[in-house]
């Protein structure tokens, strides 16, 4: 079937900036779907019915057109966070013809003279701006698309939260058109100026002396999370996180989440990492609330209870940290149940009664069992000594294929 849905970008220089394709394929739309303010860039000759999208947004006004010689209009690049990408996970690739117009991203790029390959881009277009707290290491060059005027006063107070006050910001409004407007500053003397809604936001990442360094690797000092004792600390969440091996795309369990840091460094690895935290404590599920928007990962999701109730419905996890619970009844089957086959499952044992637990299990499903000493050197007296924590015993099982 050749494709009967075009997607057509268009910038803010309005129907004369369109390549010939684009504008034959409007020129014989039967009907154009799109935004109130890309439809009004369109001039009197295009004949095709114009519909705005519905409110709440919704795919559905272009699918109930299936095979109808439908074009749906757009912003920039349509595959860059655009509606493009979500029709692209609805319809097959060989039934839509994409034409794009240069992203604003492109642009914001051209215009500050980074290159595009050195920068992170995101959006916080109906998205929460705590997912920039991933990206802020000095030195990093963000471009970022505003969800509306108030974008860039709100990062700026970020910024100057998370020990960035001296980044330097570059608003650009109306990229490509003629009210093209640049407004330049420092987040810590933002003086909040009137903006277009239709703005991106481009930072130079400049970190204060005292801002605390966070790596994406595992093992955040522990002082970066919120706690009340029930944290796997730092060289023992490295060495567990090691073991888990996230991967893009993959789905983590955080079972007995605590502060939730497993889950939260999980996803710190690469944006495509997903985690859920299933926690039953009501002060540790506030905790967890903070730490995920402080450390950049607003996208974690929480699971209010215990398991292996809590674990039911669920989707199947790729991987699963059991942090805490480990002797409860049925937790243990209940996540090797639920685990995809080839997935790894990780568990941590501090009491005696919780090790035996795991060597119990690891007769009956096999796996790696490590222990981890960590000590640190402390004062004694006038001298210093070795105190060491806590021993943990580690457990380490990948499901056979089989399974």
């Amino acid at each position: 079937m050749p494709p009967w849905l075009t997607v057509v970008g268009i910038g803010e220089d309005g129907f004369k900036g369109l390549g010939k394709n684009a504008r034959h394929a409007l020129l014989g739309a039967s009907r154009i779907i799109g935004g109130q303010r890309q439809l009004d860039l369109l001039p009197v000759c295009i004949r095709g019915e114009r519909q705005v999208w519905p409110s709440p947004f919704s795919l559905a006004p272009v699918l109930e057109r299936y095979g109808e010689p439908v074009c749906v209009l757009a912003s920039g690049d349509p595959m860059f966070f655009g509606v493009g990408a979500s029709l692209a996970r609805q319809l097959p690739s060989s039934e839509m013809l994409v034409l794009p117009a240069p992203s604003s991203c492109s642009l914001a790029a051209a215009r500050m003279g980074w290159p595009l390959q050195d920068v992170v881009t995101l959006s916080v277009v109906a998205r929460p701006i705590a997912a920039l707290n991933a990206q802020l290491s000095s030195g990093v060059r963000l471009l970022v698309l505003s969800n509306d005027g108030q974008s860039p006063a709100a990062i700026a107070a970020l910024l100057r939260e998370r020990g960035f006050g001296p980044s330097r910001l570059s608003v650009l409004e109306h990229l490509g058109g003629e009210a093209e407007r640049r407004i330049d500053g420092a987040a810590n003397d933002w003086a909040d100026p009137v903006v277009a809604d239709l703005n991106l936001i481009a930072i130079e990442c400049i970190a204060q002396a005292n801002a605390p360094r966070l790596s994406r690797l595992a093992g955040l000092p522990d002082s970066a999370f919120r706690h009340d004792g029930q944290l796997t600390k730092r060289d023992v969440r490295a060495i567990t996180l090691a073991r888990l091996a996230p991967v893009p795309g993959e789905l983590l369990w955080d079972v007995g989440a605590g502060s939730g840091s497993i889950g939260i460094e999980w996803m710190r690895a690469h944006p495509g990492c997903r985690a859920l935290a299933i926690e039953a404590d009501e002060g540790r599920q506030l905790l967890i609330e903070h730490n995920r928007d402080a450390l950049g990962v607003p996208g974690l999701q929480l699971i209010r209870g215990s398991a292996p109730q809590a674990l039911v419905g669920l989707e199947r996890p790729d991987a699963v940290f059991i942090g805490g619970g480990v002797t409860r009844e049925g937790v243990l089957d209940a996540c090797w149940a639920a685990l995809k086959p080839g997935g790894r499952l990780i568990a941590n044992a501090v009491t005696l009664q919780s090790e035996m637990t795991l060597m119990a299990w690891r007769e009956q499903h096999g796996g790696e069992v490590t222990r981890i000493h960590i000590a640190q050197a402390q004062p004694l007296g006038d001298f210093d000594t070795w105190r060491q924590a806590l021993p943990i015993t580690l457990l380490d099982v990948v499901k056979p294929f089989d399974a």
